[in-house]
């Protein structure tokens, strides 16, 4: 014969189990993390060459083995942009440069969803070039160039140190967005 004690934990563990499975579970939601900007302030960097302002909050280095290649990298979101600067002339022609630009842009075509070129022109400053705003999971979201047309030329491209995510990356592109356009903006020969 059976313990009334037993019989009473057994039907006590039958109500609990009927009881707790009622009750739905949903997976928590993907979350991102808040990213918070510094305040837009900017400091001139002039070289024999060039000139323009870049981010007060970005350090501006050159390469050790190559003085015409530039870094301007964010330490807080681990953001660079890569500059190249070329001399116009016969080994390197203005439209070979474009091209080659132009090319650099176009290979992330199998990952973009669009690219719009944004054009800009300063000729009391002879400055010229285009932005090329990358839209999708691509390595680069921005890219640009700006020449003298005659004598000088130099190209830019933004990267992060982690996987392409447009949706997560989106406010941070667009924040960066507005550095290069000031880094354009504020450019001169020298």
């Amino acid at each position: 014969m059976m313990n009334k004690n037993y019989i009473f934990f057994l039907f006590f563990l039958i109500i609990i189990c009927v009881c707790s499975c009622n009750s739905k579970q949903n997976p928590k939601p993907k979350g991102y993390f808040r990213i918070d900007f510094p305040q837009k302030t900017y400091q001139k960097y002039k070289s024999k060459n060039f000139s323009f302002n870049y981010p007060k909050y970005s350090y501006l280095y050159n390469d050790d083995k190559n003085p015409n290649w530039y870094y301007i990298f964010t330490p807080q979101n681990k953001a660079t942009i890569y500059i190249t600067y070329k001399k116009i002339d016969k080994n390197s022609p203005l439209d070979t440069l474009i091209e080659s630009s132009h090319e650099f842009v176009y290979k992330h075509t199998i990952k973009a969803d669009a690219i719009t070129e944004t054009k800009y022109f300063n000729d009391s400053l002879r400055v010229f070039g285009i932005l090329y705003d990358i839209k999708g999971n691509t390595a680069s979201s921005l890219q640009f160039f700006v020449t003298d047309s005659t004598k000088h030329f130099l190209r830019g491209s933004l990267y992060f140190e982690c996987s392409p995510n447009k949706d997560s990356l989106a406010p941070v592109i667009d924040f960066f967005r507005e550095d290069i356009v000031k880094l354009m903006e504020t450019f001169s020969w020298e």
